[in-house]
């Protein structure tokens, strides 16, 4: 798993708590990388219709509220799949071991059944719910 949904989480708040148009050089700053990095991100967020951009405009604004935006729909939008993948299983099991030649299902089903419950809990909070979150840290 990559820091993506992290990164994208982080631009998201920045964009719905900014008092003025925030561009990726400011959220770069904020999430301690590249503005390059940053707008590869905003790209996968604007064709996930969840930000807008415009040309000549110097920022980014939400295009779902924050009580809306599900962590699953931001993990979907800057994800390769469509489904949380939190585990790999790895290649060359021996299958004449009694372990290796059986590992492989075992663990995909208990792995599915990990990640499905996953994307429940993702389902059920939204960006709302980790700028609450932050406000109580404050």
């Amino acid at each position: 798993m990559d820091t993506k949904f992290s990164v994208a989480t982080h631009i998201l708040i920045l964009i719905s708590e900014a008092d003025k148009d925030i561009n990726s050089r400011d959220i770069a700053e904020s999430v301690g990388t590249n503005a390059s990095y940053i707008r590869k991100i905003c790209a996968l967020l604007k064709n996930a219709n969840i930000i807008d951009s415009h040309q000549g405009n110097n920022g980014y604004k939400l295009k779902i509220s924050a009580d809306k935006l599900t962590l699953l729909k931001i993990y979907q939008a800057v994800s390769e799949e469509n489904r949380p993948h939190l585990f790999d299983i790895h290649l060359n099991p021996n299958d004449k071991c009694l372990v290796g030649a059986n590992i492989k299902p075992v663990l995909n089903d208990m792995f599915t059944d990990l990640e499905d419950e996953f994307a429940k809990e993702l389902e059920k909070r939204t960006l709302l719910d980790c700028i609450n979150e932050i406000r109580k840290r404050l």
